[in-house]
Formats: C-alpha cells, sequence, structure tokens
C-alpha cells in the first residue's frame, strides 16, 4: 500500500519539529516508502552466490611500513547508542562494570590512551551516540577521564538521528502521550554515514588530513584497532572492509556475509532479511559460515565520493522491526521501526572487501549472558586493554543460558553472583533454570545444567566444583 500524501505531510511536519535535516527527513521518507510499498528488504537464498576464498587475518604483514603512515591519518569510532534495555537498564550500555571493575567505556578510553602512546598518533576517538546515551557518556568521561581529549577540532561525540515510530496498519507516526520520547526510535546504525554529513564531521576529516576510520561497536572490547588491517586498507586501496569470523551456533541469528549473484558484490544479510520459509538454512552455520563483526574500516575519501555520487542517499537494505510502542510493555500498541546496518553498505562499493579475523576480536556484550562471560576468567583484559578469550582456551566460548525470570535485568544478576563470575574456562555450556544464588570461586566444568524447581533460592556454595554431568 502506497505511503499517502497525509501521512508523508505528518512526518515531514513531525521531523521538522524535532529539527531533523532535510537529509534525514528525505532518507526516512524514502526507507517508509520502500516498506508501505512491499519493500521488507528480503534478501532470498537463491538470489546468493559463493563467496569465494577471503583473506585471512594471519597472513597480514603487522610490520607494513605503509600503516606507520596511515596511523597518523586514522580515527577511531565507536557505536555508542545502544542503551541497556536487554538487562533492564535505561542508561548507555557502555557504562555497566564489563572487566575488573571498568566499565565499557572506561576500556575503550585506555584502549585508545595506549594505542596514542604506542603509534605516536593523535587518533581521534569519535563515539556516535545516541539521543538516549550523549548526556550520560559525555558526564561518565568528564567525571572519570577529565584529561581525555581529541585533538582540535574535534569532540568527543555526534549524535546520530532520531526516526518516528510507524504504526503498523497506516503507516502514520505513532503518537503516545504517555511518554512522547517513545514516538521515536535510532535508525540503525547506518545512520553513520548520514550522521557525518550532516554534522560536518567527514569534511572536517578530511581536511584535517584523516583519511581512515576503524569502526566498532562501544560493547566489542575485541575490537581492538589493528596495525595489519590498517596497512591492508591502504596498500589495497580498498574503500571498506568488514571484518568477519566464523559463526558458531551462538551466532545462528547474527547477520551472515554472502555474495550477490547478480552484481558479484559482497552484501551482509541480517535475520530480518531473510524470508521466513529460509530460516532454517540462514541458521546454517555450515552454508553460510561467516558472519559480521561489525568492525568495519573505511577510506573517508571513498565514502566521500560515494555519498556525493548518490547526493547523499545510500542505497543500503531496509530492515523493518516490529515492536511495541512500549518496548516492555508487549500490549501497548503494535509499531515499525524502520532501520538499517551499518555492515549492509558493503555492497554500495564496487571494490569492497571482508577480511577473516579470529574470534578474539569479537566479544560483544547483549545480555546477562554474554556478561557473565566477560566478567569471568573466561576472557582476559590484557597489556593493550583487549578483552579476549583466555590463551588457555581452545574452543569458541560456551552457550551461556541463564533463566530471564532471575537473571535478566542486571540488578538481578548481580544479586545472584555478589563475589564475582564463576570459573567457565572449562565450561562448554551452561544452563541455568530457577533462583540460584552463587558463592565464591565457583568452578564449572563441561556442560553444566542447574535447575531449582522450588520457590525457595538455592546457593551454591564458595569453593564449589561443578563438572559434566552435575544437575541440581
Amino acid at each position: 500500500m502506497p505511503l499517502s500524501d497525509n501521512n508523508v505531510r505528518r512526518i515531514r511536519e513531525q521531523m521538522q519539529m524535532d529539527h531533523a535535516p532535510e537529509l534525514i527527513i528525505n532518507a526516512f521518507l524514502n526507507n517508509t516508502c520502500r516498506w508501505r510499498q512491499g519493500d521488507l528488504g528480503a534478501i532470498p537464498g537463491n538470489t546468493l552466490t559463493e563467496i569465494g576464498r577471503l583473506p585471512h587475518l594471519d597472513e597480514l604483514d603487522e610490520m607494513d611500513p605503509i600503516s606507520e603512515n596511515a596511523i597518523a591519518r586514522t580515527v577511531i569510532m565507536k557505536l555508542n547508542g545502544g542503551l541497556g534495555t536487554s538487562m533492564g537498564l535505561e542508561r548507555a550500555k557502555s557504562l555497566i562494570t564489563a572487566k575488573n571493575g571498568l566499565s565499557f567505556l572506561d576500556i575503550i578510553v585506555r584502549q585508545v590512551e595506549f594505542l596514542r602512546r604506542k603509534c605516536r598518533a593523535p587518533l581521534p576517538l569519535l563515539l556516535m551516540n545516541s539521543f538516549s546515551t550523549n548526556a550520560d557518556s559525555l558526564d561518565a568521561l568528564s567525571s572519570r577521564h577529565p584529561s581525555f581529549h581529541n585533538p582540535a577540532p574535534f569532540p568527543l561525540s555526534f549524535c546520530q538521528h532520531r526516526v518516528p515510530k510507524l504504526e503498523e496498519e497506516s503507516g502514520a507516526p505513532i503518537r503516545w502521550q504517555e511518554n512522547p520520547a517513545l514516538e521515536w526510535c535510532p535508525p540503525g546504525h547506518a545512520d553513520i554515514y548520514y550522521a557525518l554529513q550532516t554534522t560536518g564531521l567527514l569534511d572536517h576529516l578530511l581536511a584535517e588530513g584523516y583519511r581512515y576510520a576503524f569502526v566498532s561497536n562501544a560493547d566489542n572490547l575485541g575490537a581492538l584497532l589493528h596495525m595489519g588491517i590498517l596497512g591492508h586498507l591502504a596498500r589495497n586501496r580498498l574503500p571498506f572492509l568488514m571484518e568477519v569470523t566464523a559463526r558458531t551456533e551462538c551466532d545462528r541469528k547474527g547477520g551472515h556475509l554472502a555474495r550477490d549473484r547478480k552484481t558479484g558484490r559482497l552484501l551482509l544479510r541480517e535475520s530480518a532479511q531473510c524470508p521466513p520459509d529460509e530460516i532454517t538454512d540462514f541458521q546454517n552455520i555450515h552454508t553460510y559460515a561467516l558472519f559480521n563483526t561489525n568492525n568495519i574500516w573505511f577510506n573517508l575519501e571513498s565514502l566521500r565520493d560515494l555519498l556525493h555520487l548518490h547526493r547523499g542517499l545510500l542505497d543500503i537494505p531496509l530492515i523493518v522491526n516490529r515492536k511495541a510502542v512500549h518496548p516492555a510493555r508487549q500490549n501497548t500498541p503494535r509499531v515499525v521501526q524502520l532501520e538499517a546496518a551499518m555492515g549492509a553498505a558493503i555492497s554500495c562499493f564496487e571494490q569492497a572487501a571482508a577480511l577473516v579475523v579470529p574470534r578474539h576480536r569479537f566479544a560483544p556484550v547483549k545480555t546477562t549472558n554474554d556478561l557473565l562471560a566477560i566478567r569471568s576468567d573466561l576472557y582476559t583484559l590484557g597489556e593493550e586493554h583487549q578483552v579476549a578469550l583466555h590463551p588457555l582456551r581452545f574452543t569458541p566460548p560456551p552457550d551461556i543460558q541463564l533463566d530471564p525470570l532471575h537473571y535478566r535485568n542486571l540488578t538481578d544478576f548481580e544479586a545472584h553472583f555478589p563475589l564475582g563470575a564463576p570459573s567457565l574456562l572449562h565450561c562448554d555450556s551452561l544452563q541455568i533454570n530457577g533462583n540460584i544464588f552463587f558463592g565464591r570461586h565457583v568452578r564449572i566444568d563441561g556442560h553444566v545444567h542447574l535447575r531449582n524447581p522450588t520457590s525457595i533460592a538455592a546457593r551454591i556454595p564458595d569453593n564449589t566444583h561443578l563438572h559434566t554431568p552435575v544437575e541440581t
């Protein structure tokens, strides 16, 4: 069903009242028209072909002289727009304690400070915040890292835009008087390509001599700038590079790398873009063996040229997310959130490339399941302040499933592990059902499933060793 003229007017008026730039209004109206006309961003499997062999990180020269020149012209960007809503919080996820008493943001700052000293390069750090995380994050930087700053004239952050949530049936912008802030949502991290334009940052970076950008999620503390990858990007004059890694059973729902049969270009296919009758095939980690870490590198000049060619609007596959207007209350009206993924821009660049990297460059925290793993001895915080799998861990991280009734919210989660996370270095899987509290120095090996079917809380005593095939 086409977008009505009345809804076009309402969307435009609402976004103008919110002081949205004209570029963003046009981009959102374009996406809304695509959705209403049936473009759900679906990418059927029969439109894909073999990826072919890709280079691996261990094949690159970390001492490539070209990287020594490129590092002085490189900027680091972190996607910092996420709230901890999946953990029951309403503040920036990057402010949660991640490892050794340090928040994600603390560790990011230490990573950048280390790299600036090691490489003797300015390395600006730009946080792409959302309207929900900007104030919290800047306050935390000011109070915990008062001496940390960027070289002039760059700020520490820039904000992604926000767009209206739309009524699922009519396509009109939703009205929610109970909490008007819930009428808005972020447009996905592909908004980085628009925010860099509307803030003037892309032009400023180029004017100051910067040519390369390394972008990653703030909750992925394994994503450290790598000189070998930078040298590979610069030497081969790549416009865009995506780091990919082998999918495991834990990654079945994550976006995978593919190649378009018609154009021959690489592309990213997210689960929301998979036709419903192909979900099983999508989740087959052997059929689609590589997934996007969301560690992205791009040449700033190439990005500028591509944006100019398309008048600022990239043709990025659409992701249509259907949710409740109040995320925590499923009985509230249904809305559509139109989004796009940053990595999906790989299909926009003719010479875009991908690089296979080891798992240690991918350690994201989306839920308390992930947080338990990061806080445990399964991960280490190294000299470079990179959070990576312990060197004695020779297999992928364990599948951790914590009972959402008792562990989903961060407050409840921390109450159940008051003396720290158990040892998970030799754990293959952990499933907890029921209300179970943990003592100090608990060790979990192999495949462990803990059950407490009663309404009375159970407790794992200090120094307990749980191992296969233990069930309690």
